[in-house]
């Protein structure tokens, strides 16, 4: 029985939706650990930043006019005693406590001592110290639920005395590898392809923020019914997000729609209208909790496809991020269409990220484009595009501050 393909949009909202509906509780962890996950609640401000006005230079605090006896020196870590004198001043570091009182700073290098130790000079007409609130009040929300914990964020946090941050849970994902042609050492040949998905599909899960180690990848898995629905069994012990590669069409080997059937499994999407990789479905599995699996097409360029296309998004709305918004460059040469189906076609960015230029070697079982591409530009059903068109673009996943 014929299936009507889901067009790449819908999949892409449906495969966000059903993450975010079933989206973990959250968990706190301490701020290293934090690299990578999503915040589950807004990042406050603790204080105000800076919590005390805060000297910018090494120099002199003065009160009063000119010249200033020192009766002191106030290095960064230290409350100062007020300056309660006119005519002196306190030797001050970078990073320091203004002393209350101080009316001005005054940098060393602006500055010279007479014979008798008195300090000369002239303040600048921007003060030289931090305000109170300055950066930030106590209170204010500096980053909003959903935002994905970077270095900076963590650093943000640290400043503001975080010690923890209440982040989203973590997807823990498996793969499983079907295809009995498959090699999983050495060059292809003799009929045998050398497995690529194996190898290359647990960075680009942990690039979507789920978390796949060495022993959550299997395969190549037999070609029965049994041992597919084994495999998938197995893999939903430890894992709520399972991928398998291959066997996404009805074929004599094709187990994966009859062993969703027998294990219970619900379409979430069952193939998209998108060129290449349509072949893709994302079932939800009955039990206490939501779990997921992805099933990718076998030809390497279709199965990054449909991460893209599904995986990408479910993983978003399991980690609470934002839906993203897809930017737009200018494609510096033409890109065809693919009749009723949106066409995703691999490209690379200029420096600018302005405009992208298609790649050569893009068959669905060409691997070579896609390592020379950026992400894909998305070609509408039932349209052309030529140089100088505006065209949504579709990045690869990446890790948290890379780049390609």
């Amino acid at each position: 029985m014929g299936v009507s393909a889901v067009d790449w949009a819908t999949a892409r909202r449906l495969a966000y939706e059903a993450g975010r509906a079933a989206a973990g509780p959250a968990e706190i962890v301490p701020l290293g650990a934090a690299d990578g996950r999503t915040l589950a609640e807004p990042l406050l401000a603790l204080t105000d930043l800076p919590a005390f006005p805060t000297s910018s230079i090494d120099g002199w605090a003065v009160r009063g006019p000119a010249p200033w006896r020192p009766v002191g020196r106030v290095l960064a870590g230290s409350t100062p005693a007020p300056l309660t004198e006119a005519g002196t001043c306190v030797e001050i570091a970078t990073g320091a406590m203004v002393p209350a009182g101080a009316e001005a700073l005054i940098r060393v290098e602006e500055s010279t001592r007479d014979a008798a130790g008195l300090v000369e000079g002239a303040p600048r007409t921007t003060p030289e110290w931090r305000l109170p609130g300055e950066e930030a009040t106590k209170g204010e929300e500096l980053l909003p639920i959903g935002t994905s914990v970077d270095p900076a964020v963590i650093g943000v946090a640290a400043t503001c005395g975080y010690e923890t941050l209440t982040v989203t849970a973590r997807t823990r994902a498996a793969l499983r590898i079907f295809g009995d042609e498959l090699l999983t050492s050495g060059p292809p040949g003799d009929g045998r392809v050398r497995d690529s998905l194996g190898p290359q599909m647990p960075g680009w899960l942990r690039r979507g923020g789920a978390d796949i180690t060495e022993a959550d990848v299997t395969g190549p898995v037999e070609d029965t019914l049994d041992a597919h629905v084994t495999a998938i069994r197995t893999a939903f012990e430890r894992a709520d997000l399972v991928c398998t590669t291959g066997g996404t069409m009805h074929g004599p080997v094709d187990h994966l729609h009859p062993a969703l059937a027998e294990l219970g499994a619900e379409y979430v999407v069952n193939t998209v209208a998108v060129r290449p990789g349509f072949p893709m479905l994302l079932a939800r599995l009955p039990g206490p909790r939501d779990r997921f699996l992805a099933g990718l097409p076998g030809n390497p360029q279709s199965a990054v496809i449909a991460l893209v296309t599904l995986v990408q998004p479910l993983l978003d709305g399991l980690a609470g991020r934002p839906a993203p918004i897809l930017p737009r460059v200018v494609t510096t040469a033409p890109v065809r269409g693919r009749g009723n189906d949106t066409h995703l076609a691999l490209a690379r960015l200029t420096p600018d990220g302005r405009e992208a230029t298609p790649v050569g070697h893009v068959g669905s079982a060409m691997l070579r484009g896609l390592a020379n591409a950026h992400g894909f530009l998305l070609v509408a059903p039932g349209t052309q595009a030529t140089a100088g068109d505006e065209l949504p673009f579709l990045p690869l996943p990446l890790l948290s501050g890379e780049r390609r």
